[in-house]
């Protein structure tokens, strides 16, 4: 017993040390130390012949070193003892390619793909063989060859991932799309893989191609799934009136409800296209037996009117929620649909106080957590429009008490961050603020970190703090919806306070509300200036970006448009609008986008 001990540490010990040489061999391979890593495989290969780890390792170290003949002579002594060994011919063809003699290489290639005729089982490993190489027309031959020769060989999706590589689109398209066919699971898979070649232009080839290639698959089988991926297609190119037709036509046949429909609407919604999110909501109140997706959709459409109204005061629109509440009734069913109105009635119609009458009320039909929270965050934010700073802050911590483990908790504390800061209580503001740097939720750390450094900046520069209460006001009377009241505040700011800290987030912040005022050549000079003066500071790569974008909507200079772009993608390589600006830049340079 004692001698199979022993046996077991000696074979556990020397197999250990294999491993470590093996290592050290192929660390100093990677490090570019050619001839050590030789001399270590040389060794390791005389004790392990079998071994095909050390034996490639000591063929591509003499490769390294140029010393090909003795890299051939192994080669071929391995396919002596092999019988004809694919993966061998390929290997002694590459070796050949190394030395530029690329007739022989040739010939070896040719021959591994010969045996597939032969043995079609080793198409894999070969096609494999030919990939490590990049030798991507090869590799298809051998995956196409061993289908040709049994039917029920399917390397399509195989054979997809090299045509895309090879730059042959509309082939590699159709396997997946063949692959599909066979298997409805591959779909999440195969849109993976098409969102690389799919863009925005619909005119671009890659687009065509696939529109072509599904048009094609719906005449001769109207399968769902094709309908399905037309939609998508659409949606990539954001012609959402176009998608709407498919997903309607996918809920007729079907029935499957409205879900993906109502989604529809809300990415049209948020891409701009407000006409097509309206047509498809309309759509969705027609068709829904359910009376709690009536109220969601009448909702939807009227802050759709809230926010492209220029009218602030719409009494038309408080008619529309009047009528709606009137016909629904004010219970806990119409929360969501109560609480829009109580924000209207504040932020629109200056009726703060029946806002806070209304939220008062449902507060007490309110009986969930989530339900209590909704209405005490949106009765905390009418506090605040109205000043009532202290009273607001008990209702959001109240809500943060209701909802401690949800983003929802976190909304609550950036909101007592930022109520703080209007009332100009900055030091606990940013108490707060440097807790929620750390939230799970990127947008609100973002914001979170914003507003902490504008208040570490100037307070570090101005102990009294002079400029940054005269800004944290500025701000509030934007959230009032005050913004020419605000805009001459910062007009004061920028005059007193030239050249300190807060100068370009007051500029900043000015070119946004001359934007909603519509004076967007006032916005542009703001911008400008930003570029000019701060362009080493935290805000460039916004007001490079805002520029860009005034340029390419507003404006109608596309060629300054481009400019400001191309700032982005080579000065701001870590910004959010970096993947934006790109796609936009290409764009506007008429680049087919794949």
């Amino acid at each position: 017993m004692r001698c199979f001990f022993y046996m077991f540490i000696f074979t556990f010990a020397f197999c250990k040390m294999t491993a470590q040489s093996g290592e050290l061999a192929k660390n100093f391979f990677d490090k570019g130390e050619y001839k050590k890593a030789l001399k270590t495989y040389e060794e390791l290969a005389k004790e392990h012949p079998s071994n095909p780890n050390f034996f490639f390792g000591l063929v591509a170290s003499y490769q390294q070193l140029e010393n090909f003949k003795a890299a051939e002579e192994l080669l071929r002594s391995r396919l002596d003892s092999s019988a004809n060994n694919p993966a061998i011919l390929i290997e002694i063809g590459h070796n050949f390619e190394l030395q530029d003699n690329i007739e022989k290489a040739q010939k070896f290639y040719d021959e591994a793909l010969g045996v597939i005729n032969a043995r079609p089982n080793y198409a894999y490993g070969i096609a494999r063989g030919f990939e490590k190489y990049s030798l991507l027309d090869y590799a298809a031959k051998a995956y196409e060859r061993a289908m040709e020769l049994s039917s029920d060989r399917n390397f399509n999706l195989q054979l997809a991932r090299i045509y895309g590589e090879q730059g042959k689109t509309e082939q590699m398209f159709s396997n997946y799309l063949d692959l599909i066919d066979l298997d409805p699971k591959f779909l999440n898979l195969a849109n993976r893989e098409f969102s690389k070649y799919i863009s925005e232009d619909a005119s671009s080839n890659s687009n065509v191609i696939f529109r072509k290639l599904l048009l094609k698959k719906l005449q001769g089988n109207p399968s769902l799934v094709y309908s399905e991926m037309l939609s998508w297609l659409f949606v990539q190119e954001k012609q959402f009136a176009r998608a709407f037709a498919q997903e309607k036509a996918i809920y007729r046949r079907e029935n499957t409800g409205l879900e993906s429909i109502l989604n529809l609407a809300v990415i049209a919604k948020n891409e701009g296209d407000i006409d097509a999110a309206k047509k498809i909501v309309q759509y969705v109140i027609s068709e829904t037996p359910s009376e709690t997706i009536v109220i969601q959709g009448e909702q939807f459409l009227l802050n759709l009117e809230i926010e492209s109204s220029e009218i602030k005061k719409n009494s038309a629109i408080l008619k529309r929620f009047e009528d709606l509440l009137e016909k629904y009734g004010t219970g806990i069913n119409t929360i969501a649909l109560q609480i829009d109105y109580a924000n209207f009635l504040a932020f629109n119609m200056a009726q703060e106080a029946v806002a806070v009458s209304v939220l008062k009320e449902l507060s007490e039909k309110a009986q969930k957590p989530l339900e209590k929270a909704m209405v005490k965050m949106a009765l905390a934010d009418i506090l605040v429009l109205q000043e009532r700073f202290n009273e607001a802050l008990i209702y959001f911590s109240q809500v943060q008490q209701l909802m401690k483990n949800d983003q929802i908790s976190q909304i609550a504390r950036f909101k007592v961050a930022k109520t703080s800061y209007y009332k100009g209580d900055f030091k606990w503001a940013k108490t707060q603020l440097d807790v929620l740097k750390s939230s799970t939720s990127q947008l609100i750390a973002n914001d979170a970190m914003e507003l902490s450094l504008l208040i570490e900046d100037n307070s570090l520069e101005d102990s009294t703090q002079t400029a940054l209460k005269k800004y944290a006001m500025a701000d509030f009377l934007s959230f009032q919806n005050k913004n020419e009241e605000s805009v001459e505040i910062l007009n004061e700011l920028l005059e007193n306070h030239k050249g300190e800290s807060v100068e370009d987030e007051a500029l900043f912040m000015q070119g946004r509300l001359f934007e909603e005022l519509g004076e967007f050549e006032k916005a542009e000079e703001n911008y400008l200036k930003i570029t000019d003066l701060y362009r080493d500071d935290i805000l460039a790569d916004n007001a490079t970006y805002f520029l860009a974008e005034l340029y390419a909507n507003v404006l109608n200079e596309p060629e300054k448009a481009k400019t400001f772009y191309e700032q982005i993608i080579f000065n701001f390589a870590d910004s959010i609008y970096f993947v934006d600006a790109r796609k936009k830049y290409r764009l506007l340079r008429g680049d087919t986008l794949e």
